[in-house]
């Protein structure tokens, strides 16, 4: 087989949308789309922008949630990638980014109350995590690393195998970013070695 060499803008070669919910100095709920996410038991490494309302959130009140949509939720994500909820519009965003306070009206989206951290979930999200900062590194790009424990999980029962507590991998469809592209999981090819259900 033989490989072409390329230079792609940018090497989002497919991870899970998240949409992570943070409050604001004044109580009220910020609300935004990451497309760099992966975890290791319970414990997620977040990649979010470092002048972002979302890092100065998460580095202030030390929580958050993660809430993981499902591919039919693709148009609402769309609608929160270009607002910020930071004021005034950090300048890199300016003329791309707006900002808006009420993001997840505006996203048509439902804030849900969570059971062990301030921030809302999102209640049109089958997967929710509750998650507390344990952990944050400045990347080099300008980014920030910042490592969450999650301290609860919520998913909906359209996603749980009755009577257990394992997701069913035939019915979950995470919304997938590649490329700057939105995808749905792909069928279903098989299962390692390690799987429990």
């Amino acid at each position: 087989m033989t490989h072409l060499t390329i230079e792609p803008s940018i090497l989002y070669f497919g991870t899970p949308v998240a949409l992570i919910a943070t409050r604001n100095e004044d109580g009220s709920a910020n609300l935004a789309p990451i497309s760099s996410a992966w975890a290791l038991g319970y414990s997620v490494v977040l990649g979010l922008g470092a002048e972002g309302q979302t890092a100065a959130n998460l580095e202030r009140t030390r929580e958050c949630t993660v809430n993981l949509p499902d591919a039919g939720l693709w148009r609402a994500v769309e609608r929160l990638a270009p607002l910020t909820g930071r004021s005034p519009v950090p300048a890199h965003k300016r003329g791309t980014f707006r900002f808006e306070r009420e993001k997840f009206g505006a996203a048509g989206l439902t804030p849900q109350r969570s059971q062990t951290v301030a921030a809302p979930r999102v209640r049109e999200c089958p997967l929710q995590l509750e998650a507390r900062l344990v952990a944050s590194s400045p990347l080099r790009s300008g980014a920030l690393a910042a490592e969450v424990e999650v301290t609860r999980v919520h998913a909906s029962p359209s996603i749980v195998i009755d009577g257990t507590s394992h997701v069913d991998v035939e019915r979950w469809r995470p919304l997938l970013y590649v490329f700057r592209h939105y995808f749905g999981a792909s069928d279903h090819l098989g299962k390692t070695f390690r799987a429990e259900a």
